[in-house]
């Protein structure tokens, strides 16, 4: 669908990008994912044509459009600030793209009026300014605009970081779904690893220009290929040599494991090595309890089901044990 060759960017004598390579299949949902300046933004932008690459090329269904202008490009795209007109009507900004195809106001008003009942959007809410909404429905306005001059694909730039968070959690299901409804290739910058995580068929992880690692959610957080995607999906421990009993570590590199493979009071049966440790403190989040143990001169971070009976205070000596498979270094 979307294929990214040897892109390299350049700001003057800066290099941006080193040969970025993507491959984004039809109907997917790919997210570009890393921290801020990483190139996530300038890939996209790249994509959609607001930035010439130094060299290499972007392809769309096997066609080369890397010089071809932004609006020739059949890309929708929904900015971080949704760049939405705040005093024209929802209606007349949703349109606006279909006006400057020539679109009779017959079709015109028929697919305004189609994408909106998909987005979510009454036709009350097509008849204010847009300054009159709220952020999750200037968010649906944003979408919905992208979606109906029917593009090829839709390239979405941090389009939830303005929102609070619960707001956030309810539109990234939306977003999904909405995705899924419409079948339309999507492309999606973000710098939050959960929503990542959620919202994702691929994620490409981006660090300094480069991509460290092309996966699924499962491959990148279970199966990280690079120190840095190990410690930048979610939360993780790194092991010194001696933390666990037997476990004989190779000095020369890192080690690290994710905190609901490490575990408190099992048995040898369940846990290959096991160690004694003293709970510091714990975080309770209801649906889990995050302990942090002292054991052997370091803290290991671990995360347990509540299951309401098993919970251990701070000072409480208990064994916590792990299984070298679930280990990952480099």
């Amino acid at each position: 669908m979307i294929q990214l060759n040897d892109i390299i960017v350049k700001f003057g004598d800066f290099e941006a990008l080193h040969n970025i390579n993507v491959h984004v299949k039809e109907g997917e949902f790919f997210t570009f994912l890393g921290p801020s300046g990483c190139g996530k933004t300038t890939t996209l932008r790249t994509i959609t044509g607001f930035i010439e690459p130094a060299s290499g090329t972007v392809q769309m269904r096997g066609e080369d459009i890397t010089h071809v202008p932004i609006e020739k490009r059949n890309i929708g795209i929904v900015f971080q600030s949704y760049a939405l007109f705040p005093t024209m009507t929802v209606r007349d900004n949703i349109a606006f793209g279909l006006k400057i195809k020539k679109l009779s106001k017959a079709d015109i008003e028929r697919k305004v009026t189609d994408i909106a009942r998909k987005v979510d959007l009454s036709d009350e809410q097509l008849a204010k300014a847009v300054s009159q909404l709220s952020g999750g429905q200037q968010q649906r306005v944003a979408i919905a605009r992208a979606l109906v001059t029917e593009p090829a694909i839709i390239c979405m730039d941090e389009p939830l970081s303005n929102l609070d968070a619960k707001l956030r959690v309810q539109l990234r299901n939306e977003l999904k779904k909405m995705q899924r409804e419409f079948g339309i290739t999507t492309i999606y910058v973000t710098h939050d690893q959960e929503e990542a995580l959620t919202l994702s068929d691929r994620i490409a992880v981006f660090n300094k220009g480069y991509i460290e690692q092309i996966g699924t959610p499962n491959e990148v957080y279970n199966f990280s290929k690079t120190e840095f995607v190990a410690n930048f999906i979610g939360d993780i421990n790194r092991l010194e040599d001696g933390a666990v009993a037997g476990l004989k570590l190779d000095p020369a590199k890192h080690h690290f494991v994710r905190l609901e493979r490490v575990h408190v009071n099992r048995t040898a049966a369940e846990c290959p090595f096991l160690a004694e440790g003293v709970i510091e403190s714990r975080e309770y989040y209801g649906l889990y309890i995050k302990y942090y143990v002292r054991c052997a001169g370091q803290t290991i971070k671990v995360i347990e089901k509540n299951d309401g009976i098993s919970i251990y205070e701070p000072g409480e000596i208990v064994t916590i044990g792990l299984s070298p498979d679930d280990i990952m270094s480099y």
